[in-house]
């Protein structure tokens, strides 16, 4: 299916799944447009206030779908506005909660990192793993996990691609509530709730300026110093070797090339 998209307009809420749980929820073409989207519609209607963004469990998302990327087609997990996924660049007025239950690694760590606010369940998993397979994360990780959690260990986990339970994220305040297994998407509906109990343009305008005032340096910049490191990263034969090692299930042999 791709994407499910369910607007509640009675609760000022809108939720969209990622639903390839074939696929551990990796984003394709599908994915990327399917997300965009529903974005769009949240945005255009009056009466949603809040999104939340999840995947099927037991996964959030992997990430962007290394099959895909292998032959080539890495574009395609794009759109013009959105960027990956359709959503991690797409500028937007109203708030969204990501409610992750499971995997939420490379492409998925960097869904929740375009989110305004993390529900996580305690069985949840973050990180970025690209350097594993001699990629560059290219969807915002590199330089908006580092706002988000101290400095030091943000660079601990983009060197490492180790993951990371949920528990620690909430520690370094990446994840802003831990929920029991199964219940993420439960505890993101609450705490929008709480959102939409409160004026929404108000609450639109101050996210505007939390995020404005916040992080000064410049993100066009941010994003074009991003794209040089990826296209660079394209080019080596280890991208090549850590696709194809991938596909073939076993352990990947660097060259440094």
């Amino acid at each position: 299916m791709g994407v499910r998209f369910e607007p509640e307009p009675e609760n000022h809420l809108a939720v969209i799944t990622i639903d390839r749980p074939e696929a551990r929820n990796a984003v394709n073409a599908e994915v990327a447009q399917g997300i965009e989207e529903a974005v769009d519609a949240i945005e255009a209607d009056d009466r949603i206030w809040v999104g939340i963004l999840t995947g099927v469990p037991p996964v959030f998302s992997a990430g962007g779908d290394l099959k895909e990327i292998g032959k080539g087609r890495v574009k395609t997990l794009h759109t013009k506005r959105g960027g990956f996924a359709g959503f991690v660049r797409r500028e937007r007025r109203k708030p969204f909660i990501a409610a992750v239950d499971g995997y939420a690694l490379a492409g998925g760590t960097e869904l929740a990192l375009a989110c305004d606010l993390v529900v996580a369940s305690r069985g949840s998993t973050f990180g970025i793993p690209e350097v594993k397979r001699a990629v560059v994360a290219g969807a915002g990780g590199l330089f908006r996990l580092g706002r988000r959690i101290p400095f030091a260990v943000a660079m601990e986990w983009a060197l490492t691609g180790d993951a990371y339970p949920a528990e620690r994220a909430a520690e370094l305040g990446l994840v802003n509530e831990l929920a029991e297994s199964g219940k993420a998407l439960e505890a993101a509906r609450a705490l929008a709730a709480r959102i939409t109990v409160n004026a929404p343009v108000a609450v639109q305008l101050s996210r505007q300026l939390m995020i404005e005032a916040t992080h000064l340096v410049d993100e066009d910049e941010a994003w074009e110093r991003n794209r040089a490191v990826v296209r660079a990263a394209g080019e080596t034969e280890d991208f090549a070797e850590g696709m194809k090692a991938f596909v073939e299930k076993r352990d990947p042999v660097w060259s440094g090339r």
